[in-house]
């Protein structure tokens, strides 16, 4: 699942129950705005707040406009360092790295995934089940399957686990 809060704070309530439960966050600043770079601490720390220490990609969208730049691309990579975040570049208007960014957040939750796996000698922890609501990691070759969510056992809502993976 994927939610765009778009950093807007009157919303900022509202912001926590989408990200509520996230895996993994993608944290957007525009090259033309300097008030969105100066937010990227304050957004991680809300996430971390909800979600705790998740896998966290910084990114410097609209490229296209760098001759508009505010925010030059040593501040960009010091602030991505200090905030322990990868930082890429992207312009979602000309379709630049877009993909590779979902890609990259992709392959870091799934190396966290078989980390976690690992730690566990192969084996899902009792209480877990190998289908997490609309995700299956029962594949070998490390596949995600998606597929629409069926009957929920039990008529109620359940926790999501940690071993799914949802893109903030």
């Amino acid at each position: 699942m994927l939610w765009d809060t778009a950093g807007q704070e009157e919303f900022d309530a509202i912001t926590k129950a989408y990200y509520r439960g996230a895996h993994a966050c993608v944290l957007a600043f525009s090259t033309t705005d300097r008030d969105s770079f100066l937010a990227l601490h304050s957004w991680k720390l809300k996430v971390e707040n909800e979600c705790g220490e998740i896998p966290t990609i910084i990114v410097q969208n609209k490229i296209d406009l760098m001759d508009q730049c505010v925010v030059g691309p040593d501040e960009a990579e010091l602030v991505a360092r200090a905030l322990g975040c990868r930082l890429m570049r992207a312009s979602v208007k000309e379709d630049v790295n877009v993909g590779a960014v979902f890609r990259a957040l992709a392959a870091r939750c799934l190396a966290d995934m078989r980390r976690e796996d690992a730690a566990h000698d192969g084996a899902l922890p009792p209480c877990v089940s190998p289908v997490i609501g609309t995700f299956t990691n029962h594949n070998s070759n490390g596949t995600i399957l998606l597929r629409p969510a069926k009957h929920r056992p039990g008529g109620k809502k359940k926790n999501v686990l940690k071993s799914a993976c949802r893109i903030l």
